[in-house]
């Protein structure tokens, strides 16, 4: 990268930038410059902007670049092409639809990466080594030998090397939760959860008959003491623990508890489903429960929820063999393979070092925006500081599904509690994604209007009459 550049040619516009070499891709600085002219009124709908060989040779950049930078700028709203008279500042767009999304949680998108040109480069490189016959066609075995050789590879961080026959490539957490639950379980068994826990699995406990009971947990997640009386009680097929920056209450497990519930499971002879989508995000988490008790715990790790969820790409790490087979044979009732051309560009950025530079990426943008949370929501913040959303206990004078319908009057959604409640009980809170906001100005907004919503009481019910 060179060094800053003057530009001293005497037609050049004034809000042209001065590119710099560690500010990211350079064709995004251009398309930053011209949303920061445009929101400074330095440009104007109707302006025309320069040819774009005008522009690069001001820029001293080649003509891709500019290319790509008004190519951005259009996908952004700036602008508009008028054919043959060229390229002007559009009009600002009317948004009909302001919903600001803080209830879906996906990893918000990483300052610096140049995600359009990861994906072109990683596509480009699996279509010129793999067999392309062989990505168009049908996998019966869990994913192939490269693919579960880079699930090792993920997986190195949390377990150190691994045996990559161990593991299973599957589309997605939930097609595995869903798969566990019909090969190690059978109708009207007990699964044991946390009282307040990922809704996945709630839907596919109901749906294949399975029965779904709440065991106490505190401040440091699910209590052994709890845990073991309702083993002995219920004899129960599964326990399933998200125990890293659990979904939704954001509470990390420590080591001596995961040791101490490893030790249940192998005494009450249970297995664990270990869902840990969250563990690659937080900051220094734990050993995984399957460390303390290998044979006993089935552990998933998911790329969706820490690189992007178009990746419908998990990991299922299953020590023992006919359990892995019996769970190949549950996953191929509903979900015969994870689609071997996504599970080759997960394959290809893990091997390549393209997914670690995006994870790094995806955290720092998370602890951007949990700091974000913190200053704007003041008092009542209830993160960790990481991973993808916050728990957030309301006052008394609200409940979580009045405050969920009162946000979405004012064009905010939220998640409230009822969404994760085992049972009738539910603590009174709702929780807060924040990634699903692409932009951080919207995201500033949302959370500003959330806490001025949250620092009044509501309003009394009224029906319209029409």
């Amino acid at each position: 990268m060179s060094q800053l550049k003057t530009i001293q040619e005497e037609n050049a516009p004034s809000w042209l930038p001065r590119l710099a070499g560690n500010k990211g891709p350079r064709f995004l600085q251009i398309a930053d410059a011209l949303q920061a002219a445009v929101a400074d009124g330095s440009l104007k709908p109707g302006d025309r902007l320069p040819p774009q060989r005008q522009l690069a040779a001001w820029l001293d950049v080649d003509l891709t670049t500019v290319t790509r930078a008004y190519d951005e700028a259009r996908r952004r709203n700036l602008l508009e092409g008028r054919g043959a008279r060229g390229t002007y500042v559009a009009a600002p767009k009317v948004e009909l639809t302001a919903i600001l999304d803080l209830s879906m949680n996906t990893p918000p998108p990483p300052a610096g990466v140049d995600f359009d040109d990861m994906l072109k480069q990683g596509l480009s490189q699996v279509l010129m080594r793999a067999d392309n016959a062989a990505l168009m066609t049908y996998h019966l075995g869990g994913g192939s030998d490269a693919d579960r050789k880079a699930g090792a590879r993920w997986l190195e961080p949390m377990f150190g090397q691994l045996d990559a026959r161990q593991l299973v490539v599957c589309p997605g957490a939930q097609a595995a939760i869903a798969a566990l639950i019909l090969a190690l379980t059978a109708p009207g068994d007990v699964i044991l959860a946390e009282p307040t826990t990922y809704p996945g699995l709630r839907a596919a406990a109901t749906q294949f008959g399975r029965r779904l009971i709440a065991v106490e947990a505190d401040g440091q997640g699910m209590m052994p003491e709890r845990l073991e009386e309702a083993c002995r009680r219920h004899k129960p097929g599964l326990v399933y623990l998200n125990p890293t920056l659990q979904n939704p209450t954001t509470v990390t497990m420590p080591a001596r508890r995961r040791k101490e519930i490893a030790g249940i499971a192998q005494r009450c002879k249970v297995r664990i489903v270990e869902d840990d989508p969250y563990w690659l995000l937080a900051d220094a988490p734990p050993p995984p429960v399957a460390t303390f008790a290998p044979g006993e715990v089935v552990y998933i790790s998911t790329l969706s929820k820490c690189l992007t969820p178009g990746l419908r790409v998990a990991f299922v790490l299953i020590r023992a063999p006919d359990e892995r087979e019996r769970f190949l044979v549950a996953l191929r009732a509903f979900a015969l393979m994870a689609a071997p051309l996504t599970a080759a560009l997960a394959t290809q950025w893990i091997l390549d070092g393209s997914a670690d530079g995006l994870l790094e990426g995806v955290r720092n943008e998370a602890r951007l925006r949990h700091r974000m949370a913190r200053d704007m929501l003041a008092g009542r913040y209830g993160g960790a500081g990481d991973g993808l959303h916050v728990w957030l206990e309301l006052p008394a004078y609200w409940n979580s599904a009045q405050l969920a319908r009162a946000a979405a009057g004012e064009g905010i959604a939220v998640t409230p509690a009822e969404a994760f409640a085992i049972g009738s009980g539910s603590v009174n809170a709702i929780r807060i994604s924040l990634g699903s906001i692409q932009d951080r100005g919207r995201l500033r907004a949302g959370l500003q209007r959330l806490s001025d919503l949250l620092a009044r009481r509501p309003e009394p019910f009224s029906a319209a009459v029409v």
